[in-house]
Parts: structure tokens; sequence; C-alpha cells
């Protein structure tokens, strides 16, 4: 597969915004990946969501990747489900999804990227890539193991854990496809303005 864009734009609460308004936004600024994040939600609120936010994508022929919930992508009509290592398993996925379903695996490590990526995984996520980010990593992979995954790998790449704007070039250099950002957008107070930014950065 190939990601349509450099920016795997994150639907986070983060920042105090509404799933739905937050994802307009991006969809509007030009984001045309979105993964929908929504960790402590519940089934209703998350089902409510991604139903409005994937037909807000169909309307501007973009992608959407649901995280975790392979059952919520399903119904909604995303266009795939993006796991963790302790999510439902890769190959089980497949099965209830079927072979045109998007499967991203998040990776730690150049052992898990090749694992996901014989297990017919569509992208990998790899990361965190540095300190800080949502999750406040206190060490990230650095740009050395992008280097890495990306040689032991023909996957599409989207690295995440820590990457803002000025950060994007590096990424992509380094061999990611793509960059997922939650913090540096969902908290930019002209969140438009800073998606329009990291679309039109280029590899260092």
């Amino acid at each position: 597969m190939k990601l349509p864009s450099h920016l795997y734009a994150m639907v986070d609460p983060l920042g105090g915004h509404h799933p739905v308004a937050l994802a307009e936004t991006l969809l509007r600024a030009g984001a045309r990946v979105l993964q929908l994040r929504l960790k402590n939600a519940s089934g209703r609120d998350f089902m409510t969501a991604a139903e409005q936010i994937a037909a807000r994508c169909r309307q501007w022929q973009a992608m959407l990747i649901v995280n975790d919930r392979a059952d919520v992508a399903q119904l909604c009509g995303a266009a795939g489900v993006h796991l963790g290592q302790t999510d439902l398993p890769l190959a089980v996925a497949r099965r209830l999804l079927g072979p045109e379903f998007i499967i991203g695996i998040s990776t730690h490590e150049v052992a898990q990227a090749r694992a996901a990526e014989a297990g017919g995984a569509d992208y990998i996520g790899f990361g965190p890539m540095f300190a800080g980010g949502a999750k406040q990593t206190a060490l990230g992979r650095g740009l050395d193991q992008l280097r890495a995954v990306r040689a032991a790998v023909s996957l599409p790449i989207v690295a995440i854990g820590g990457i803002t704007e000025q950060l994007v070039p590096e990424v992509l250099a380094a061999g990611a496809d793509a960059a997922a950002i939650i913090s540096d957008i969902v908290m930019a107070p002209d969140i438009e303005g800073k998606v329009r930014r990291i679309l039109a950065l280029r590899p260092s």
C-alpha cells in the first residue's frame, strides 16, 4: 500500500477538542490519512465518533484508520485498523476483516517489524521516536533505530512519538514514509496552519 501523505494525522482528545470537530479541522487543512485514537472512550462513544468521522473522510476522499478496535473499524466503514503488540493478533484481525482491509501494527524494534511484515501487515508504526510526546516517553528509539527498521522491511513506516513539525524532515530522511503527530498538532493554537506547514515539509 501507499500512504496518501507524509502526515499521519491523529484524532486524539489530548488537546480538549471534540473528535469530530478535530477531524473536520484536520481534513480541511489537507490531512488525508487520519487515525481515530480514543483510549478512554466508551464503546458507544467510540462508535458514534467513528461513524461520523468515517463519513467525513469519505467526503474528503481521505483514509480513516481506527486505533485498537477492529470491530469499530469494520462497522463504521473505515479503511483499516491499527493494532498494538498486545491488541488483537494480526492473524485474527486479518481473518475478521479480510484481505482488503488495511492493518497497521505498532513496532518498537527490528524483530517486531520483521514479524509484522511476515504476518501480512500493510504498514508498521515505529516508535516512540523521541522523548516526550503524548505519552511523555522518557527515552526514544531515535533516528538510527528507524534507519535499521527501514533497512529490514519494505513496508511503509509511520514514525510516532515526540515528533514535532521541526523534526518531520529528519524523520522522513531517516526512512519513514509518514510521521504520526499528536501533541504538536492538537495543542497548537492554529491547527490548520500547523497541518498545512507540515504537509509542505520535505526530507532534510
